[in-house]
């Protein structure tokens, strides 16, 4: 049986203090793992020295010439599992949030062939985790989570998290669409509209080592009204193409 290839797209953006304790950890888990494991660093145009430590410590990466946020970078690696033929697309952040024991939780159910498309989750049960956010972010994730079950009627508690994995189906989906300004939240509204079967699973998650979050407490309100927004447009965009 040929082992499927695997993935880990990891956008960064001004993460040269961690990038490489973050790469080390992957190569740690590689080592011991089973998985026919690649991975490549999506620099979304970094303004630190960050392209000089990937350089150096010629780790795997696609250098953006200008930033194009989190939706651009990601799409990015879809681009480049799409090339480079892989089965499978995981997410995963530059910044040590992502804990990568938990990757055969989101494997597994894909290669299944159960589901297409899972979602790494602090909010479940069988979720690890001790790290959950703030309590401001996460009343907006509630918010945000109730706003696409009410849309969709598929419930998705962790609807900002960043660590999902995809099959090739989803890969060239989202290679030819992906959302750019709020890719997590408002690419499920996409995803359910091209019926692709999403499971969330419990994962563990730290809080970032290094750097800063790209959504301030001062952006947070603007941020939810725009998100909320472009889900509703997704939802009815996705109504009338179904």
């Amino acid at each position: 049986m040929v082992q499927p290839k695997i993935l880990l797209i990891i956008p960064a953006y001004n993460e040269s203090e961690g990038i490489v304790q973050v790469i080390n950890k992957v190569d740690e888990y590689r080592k011991k793992s089973d998985y026919l494991l690649d991975y490549v660093v999506i620099n979304d145009g970094s303004t630190d020295h960050e392209e000089q430590v990937l350089r150096t410590n010629e780790i795997n990466h696609i250098e953006l010439i200008q930033n194009l946020g989190i939706g651009g970078a990601v799409q990015t690696g879809y681009k480049y599992a799409l090339e480079k033929e892989y089965d499978i697309a995981i997410q995963y952040d530059g910044d040590g949030q992502h804990d990568i024991e938990s990757l055969p939780f989101l494997i597994d159910p894909i290669l299944t062939g159960m589901y297409d498309f899972t979602v790494g989750s602090r909010f479940l049960e069988e979720s690890n985790s001790e790290f959950q956010s703030s309590t401001l972010r996460q009343a907006g994730i509630k918010i945000l989570s109730f706003l696409i079950y009410m849309t969709s009627k598929i419930r998705i508690k962790d609807v900002t998290s960043g660590y999902r994995a995809a099959n090739r189906k989803v890969i060239s989906q989202f290679v030819e669409r992906y959302p750019r300004q709020y890719p997590e939240p408002e690419s499920y509204m996409h995803l359910f509209a091209k019926k692709i079967r999403v499971k969330e699973v419990g994962v563990r998650m730290f809080e970032r080592e290094t750097g800063t979050s790209s959504i301030s407490l001062f952006k947070g309100m603007s941020y939810m009204i725009s998100v909320s927004l472009a889900i509703l447009f997704s939802a009815i965009m996705g109504g009338k193409k179904s």
